[in-house]
């Protein structure tokens, strides 16, 4: 049975995900470092782990397996995700694969270094209802298809 694994702290669609999983009676478990409030049901594990660095990322890299889905805008977890056999999507509906996964973490890296080095500063565009609607859109169209599986 397909379960879905979020990267809870960051995650600016939460309900949205909420509403997908319950439309498809599909488990969620919710990965934070500290309590959060989300609505009561029986489909949401909320997992609260320590706040060490990485553990909420440790805790899904642990338990994911093929056939779930991670959502999660931490590249590395994606990466991490997509080798356990897991589809991986971003908050934004972009979908990570093995084919783009290697340029995102190469980005990644290099935009790091930038801004360590005061190159660039700031952080990427803000989210808007244009990604709220791609990911609700990814995120249905990714659980028929494990469905049909």
């Amino acid at each position: 049975m397909t379960e879905i694994y979020v990267d809870a702290d960051a995650c600016p669609v939460k309900s949205e995900i909420l509403r997908v999983a319950t439309r498809h009676v599909t488990p969620v478990h919710m990965v934070s470092n500290s309590w959060m409030r989300l609505e009561e049901s029986p489909l949401i594990h909320r997992v609260v782990v320590s706040d060490g660095f990485d553990a909420a990322d440790d805790w899904i890299a642990e338990h994911i397996g093929t056939g779930d889905v991670a959502i999660t805008s931490d590249i590395p977890l994606a990466d991490r995700c997509l080798k356990q056999g897991a589809s991986v999507m971003g908050p934004t509906g972009k979908p990570f694969t093995s084919d783009n996964i290697g340029p995102a973490l190469a980005t990644r890296d290099l935009m790091s270094h930038l801004r360590d080095i005061g190159e660039v500063r700031g952080v990427g565009p803000t989210f808007s209802k244009k990604d709220r609607s791609n990911f609700l859109q990814e995120l249905e169209v990714t659980l028929q298809r494990l469905k049909r599986r």
